[in-house]
């Protein structure tokens, strides 16, 4: 006979006076009463509290080292009771890195699925990136400028906690004399302490060349060395210019683009190995609002249309320039000129110089900020100043390399965009070919449970990407609830 109803007899925790209730399973259940009148020495102190003990108990002792062990409450006796989870009345996380992806945990599997058979392409020609062999790095050195001196680096440890004494010593021993730690040139024979707390990056110098007729073969055998050094890694480096990180494993034949192994902590915008270098993986940048700076656009611009920057003769000598140049009236409200014009005065001349080099309006403002000693002028300068969304990464959070890898077609900014219902039927899609399925299964078996339970609870109209901050009480207690059952 099934059991219906969860019976608590005598039950004395805290201020409650030998109760017995019987509360009926399978249903929701509100309890109610004044303030102290026991509420939730019912509820969690007591049935929760006895539904957690117990089921810790049939864990093994090894695992219940791990746990918090709770005291049995004061009661007679509770029968009808299931392993219980409570869900804390509480706000989600302000944070602006806290999405409905990273809090349910499914982010974190998707990362995984991503980087163990994501396909990875060029960003910049979207063709599927292969491998890059020896010959083809010497061949993209060989290109350089004549004369130029390069380093042929071993990038052994990047971005990594601790000392590394061992790995030093070991390249000693094999008769490496220098290394680049933390972009700085040392001796390895040198007593070099690192913090083991922070990240660190060490690479090795292989070979020091100048770039001439004659050099292929010293330079393959060095890049063959460095390879073999840093697992498949060889860092190029133009004294004084540019450097290039080159992998055996991922390149565009086409753009030389590079993309470093695939590791979860690529897709992370909290890593600096995966978040977008302009907006640090936040989506958006606190930069100056056209709507806040363009104070009436009924007006022109000199007369009573730009608020800061419409008092400095050097910014309108520059705008009358460019008014000159382009053959527009400045006398003509803001609101009438064409959006080529608009976006002319606002963010200046498209490329490097243009017919006058001016930089905009935007970019006038940027300048008086950097430049300003003045706190009260720049607190002033900050209130014309809005979250804007990233330019480079268009609020995907997310380096260019990270965004063009792709499982079934998409992308993980693709997939964390589309709502719940939609993700879910993308997430059942995934077809995984023999040596995937080992791989990735039961990573894909684990998003497709948690997005059934976030469809369950009433979310399927959530995206994964929606940050935490915007999220209501209510969306934020059931999306911790489907977390819990999830888990």
């Amino acid at each position: 006979m099934p059991i219906t109803k969860i019976s608590v007899r005598g039950a004395r925790q805290h201020n409650l006076k030998n109760i017995n209730v019987e509360i009926p399973r399978n249903t929701l259940t509100v309890i109610t009463g004044l303030s102290g009148s026991g509420k939730s020495s019912l509820a969690f102190d007591t049935i929760y509290a006895e539904g957690q003990r117990r089921y810790v108990e049939t864990l093994s002792a090894y695992a219940r080292q791990f746990l918090d062990q709770m005291e049995r409450p004061d009661v007679d006796s509770i029968d009808g009771l299931s392993p219980s989870i409570s869900i804390e009345q509480k706000t989600t996380s302000r944070s602006p890195r806290s999405t409905v992806g990273t809090i349910t945990e499914i982010y974190d599997y998707l990362r995984l699925l991503f980087a163990s058979i994501g396909a990875p392409h060029c960003p910049q020609c979207g063709r599927a990136i292969s491998r890059q062999s020896a010959e083809q790095i010497v061949q993209r050195v060989m290109a350089l400028s004549p004369e130029d001196r390069v380093m042929v680096m071993a990038p052994i440890v990047r971005g990594r906690k601790g000392e590394f004494k061992k790995e030093m010593e070991s390249l000693v021993q094999h008769g490496f004399t220098r290394a680049r730690v933390d972009g700085e040139l040392v001796n390895l024979d040198e007593d070099i302490r690192l913090d083991k707390r922070k990240n660190h990056t060490i690479e090795v110098l292989v070979d020091r060349l100048l770039v001439k007729a004659g050099i292929e073969h010293r330079l393959e055998m060095s890049v063959n060395l460095s390879m073999k050094l840093a697992g498949g890694l060889v860092l190029v480096a133009v004294v004084g210019g540019d450097e290039q990180l080159y992998s055996e494993r991922l390149a565009c034949p086409d753009c030389g683009i590079n993309v470093p192994q695939l590791e979860p902590r690529s897709f992370s915008f909290n890593s600096m190995y995966g978040a977008c270098p302009e907006c640090h993986g936040l989506g958006s940048r606190y930069d100056f609002d056209p709507a806040k700076i363009i104070t009436d656009w009924s007006k022109p611009l000199l007369d009573g249309g730009l608020g800061p920057g419409s008092a400095s003769q050097n910014l309108i000598h520059q705008l009358q320039l460019v008014a000159a140049a382009y053959r527009f009236d400045l006398a003509t409200p803001f609101e009438k000129f064409t959006d080529r014009v608009q976006n002319l005065l606002l963010y200046g001349e498209a490329g490097k110089g243009g017919k006058t080099g001016f930089a905009g309006i935007l970019g006038f403002l940027k300048l008086a900020l950097d430049d300003s000693s003045s706190e009260n002028y720049r607190e002033w300068l900050m209130d014309h100043m809005s979250a804007t969304e990233c330019p480079a990464c268009h609020g995907k959070r997310l380096r260019p390399e990270s965004l063009a890898v792709k499982v079934n077609g998409f992308s993980i900014a693709d997939f964390t965009a589309m709502p719940v219902s939609r993700a879910l039927e993308a997430a059942k899609k995934i077809l995984l070919s023999g040596r995937e399925a080992i791989i990735a299964g039961r990573i894909v078996h684990e998003i497709v449970e948690r997005l059934q339970f976030l469809h369950a609870v009433g979310l399927g109209y959530i995206s994964l990407n929606r940050s935490a901050a915007t999220l209501s009480g209510g969306e934020g207690q059931r999306i911790r609830l489907a977390t819990q059952i999830g888990s």
